[in-house]
């Protein structure tokens, strides 16, 4: 597993992480997209945002594999502002390739990529 040195672990006064210290020994968490409804608490928006920003500082438009990334908040942006960037994809490896979907990014995060 990769492990993204200068990545944000978590979003500052918070604790919602960014990255895992090591390997799941149960198995890779699988990468799912989640809604995002339009009730979802602030905090969980600013995370959001948060880890978008970290993504962008830190890979730009370049594809970027997933490593030591936390699945959980991967998810909350896969599928929309994050997307595979290889094909066949394998949603459940550290190894997997992903990029940042500008257009999407763009509409979603306005304040971040505007």
């Amino acid at each position: 597993m990769l492990k993204h040195r200068g990545f944000p672990g978590r979003l500052p006064g918070t604790d919602f992480q960014f990255i895992i210290r090591r390997p799941n020994p149960k198995g890779v968490t699988k990468i799912t997209r989640r809604e995002r409804f339009s009730d979802r608490r602030p905090p969980d928006r600013r995370a959001d945002a948060g880890f978008i920003r970290a993504l962008w500082e830190h890979f730009g438009d370049a594809p970027f594999e997933r490593g030591n990334l936390d699945a959980g908040r991967l998810s909350w942006l896969f599928g929309r502002e994050v997307v595979a960037a290889e094909d066949p994809f394998d949603p459940e490896s550290y190894d997997a390739l992903l990029r940042i979907d500008l257009d999407a990014a763009r509409a979603s995060f306005p304040e971040i990529f505007g």
